[in-house]
């Protein structure tokens, strides 16, 4: 059997982070285990080229249960198979939580866990020039800032924006997270910056990493309370890698559940109907599963729009009816309609999502076998508090929509169209139309009341040697794409394995 000081399961965002943090001690060895490739097909370094990632061999490929409250409708869910996870196939926005999404895990039960005790980690993970080093990071891995790539059509939606009354920010990772500003991106020399990019990739010549790519994790040994490693497949043949110190799963909000579930941890009544020996009873596992959805407002356009990578607007802003910033709107140069199907037709889209959903789903074991995708039911709309704020954000959106400043751009409004006006129509519309953001959080949260799979620290109630490190810790979703705060979450694991004795 293999023996290293870490095992770390799940080359995505935050194993990479991992791997190359943890292996900065040249005396510590580290092995990451991906079940991916280490490369994917080259459009995926092309930032254009993202849509056309989701599902190719980079793409898990997993997929909802018909969603009750969405007319049964079943809604493909985006999680990156190859060395950067996520990072690797997403459209690379870094827009982090605004602060109050933190302190929201906080009063939720995770201890340190507030916006002050993460901006640190924060800002470790990026260096974003010319930003207030004070909320900023100056020489993180991460390089992050607008495209450099302007195009006349967002200089008039971001002004469409302000018009409608959203007030200009200069930073919403800043103090200022409300407002329109600039998104940044994960984009370096007009090439996409994953995390295996940034993180992993400079370090692989050290002796003391071991990166196994193509390498499945099935099942998680525990003996006498403590995780003592990890069983996997690689090339056909299964092998075990023991960790001296800790196991860490950075397999995402999908694959640590799961993991842990096939492993014997979890709700006991569920892991005795597929057949599994209950090692640990961790009743939250699967639970409190979260996504953004995005419902879209097409336009046709009465002059050609260049499909290029270039700088986009963004607007993080409160619906009213909540006690944070709540919704988001986002732009694409082309239409959007009902379930993300795109048009054909030149013209752009005003997309709306739903940042703090009060709805919770969760993800349970289809049967035993770890190979198995598991069945996902994200329980899209099933508070209804959700809809009544993205109704909220279809009227936001429309009138930027039909702002002044878009006159020279605008054709008409083709989705939903001019006979979906009043409030009936508007829920009617996003009952049909909304589709998945791909930023599933939540399964494994922090916390420690009787449904918290992780303490304070990461560490897996009732196990030794065992920690969660990805988006799957989240106790609420953040309002922003996530992948920021994965950086962050990733970061400060580290120096908690480091610096902690973790040793048997």
């Amino acid at each position: 059997m293999e023996e290293f000081d870490f095992v770390v399961v799940g080359g995505g965002t935050a194993g990479c982070v991992l791997a190359a943090r943890l292996s900065e001690d040249p005396v510590t060895r580290v092995l990451l285990l991906e079940a991916g490739a280490a490369d994917g097909p080259p459009i995926m370094s092309n930032p254009i080229s993202w849509p056309k990632l989701s599902g190719t061999e980079v793409d898990w490929g997993f997929s909802s249960t018909p969603q009750t409250h969405t007319g049964d409708s079943v809604h493909p869910l985006a999680r990156g198979k190859v060395l950067g996870g996520s990072s690797s196939i997403n459209a690379m926005m870094h827009i982090r939580g605004h602060a109050l999404s933190y302190d929201a895990w906080e009063a939720a039960g995770a201890t340190g866990w507030n916006y002050q005790a993460i901006l640190p980690f924060l800002k470790r993970s990026e260096t974003a020039p010319g930003r207030d080093p004070s909320y900023r990071g100056t020489d993180g891995p991460m390089r992050v800032a607008p495209s450099d790539d302007i195009h006349p059509l967002f200089d008039a939606l971001r002004n469409a924006a302000i018009e409608a009354g959203h007030p200009p920010s200069d930073d919403l990772n800043g103090p200022q997270g409300e407002g329109v500003a600039w998104s940044e991106v994960n984009v370096v020399e007009e090439v996409r910056q994953s995390a295996a990019d940034a993180y992993l990739r400079p370090v692989l010549h050290r002796d003391n990493l071991t990166v196994a790519t193509n390498a499945m994790a099935r099942k998680l040994v525990i003996e006498g309370g403590r995780c003592r490693s990890v069983v996997y497949r690689r090339n056909g043949e299964e092998r075990a890698a023991r960790a001296q110190r800790e196991v860490v799963l950075a397999a995402g909000t999908i694959g640590s559940a799961q993991l842990l579930m096939v492993s014997g941890v979890g709700p006991a009544e569920h892991l005795r109907q597929v057949g599994i020996t209950v090692e640990v009873s961790l009743p939250g596992v699967g639970k409190n599963l979260q996504d953004h959805t995005l419902t879209p407002i097409a336009y046709t356009a009465s002059r050609p729009v260049r499909r290029a990578f270039v700088r986009k607007p963004a607007i993080r802003f409160s619906s009213g009816l909540s006690d944070q910033p709540d919704l988001q709107i986002i732009f694409f140069d082309s239409p959007m309609y009902p379930r993300g199907r795109p048009g054909a037709e030149s013209g752009y889209s005003i997309n709306v999502s739903l940042m703090t959903p009060s709805s919770r789903g969760s993800l349970h074991l289809a049967d035993a076998a770890p190979d198995t995708a598991p069945v996902i039911d994200p329980n899209y709309l099933s508070d209804e508090r959700d809809l009544d704020r993205l109704v909220v954000g279809m009227q936001r959106a429309r009138e930027i929509g039909e702002a002044e400043a878009l006159i020279d751009w605008r054709g008409h409004e083709a989705a939903p169209g001019k006979e979906v006006g009043h409030d009936v129509d508007s829920r009617e519309y996003v009952h049909r139309s909304l589709f998945s953001y791909n930023h599933l959080v939540g399964t494994c949260r922090i916390g420690t009341d009787a449904d918290a799979v992780v303490d304070p620290h990461l560490r897996v109630h009732g196990i030794a040697g065992l920690r969660i490190a990805d988006a799957s810790v989240m106790p609420s979703i953040v309002s922003g794409n996530p992948n920021a705060t994965v950086l962050a979450i990733a970061e400060r694991a580290a120096t908690y394995l480091m610096s902690e004795d973790a040793r048997p």
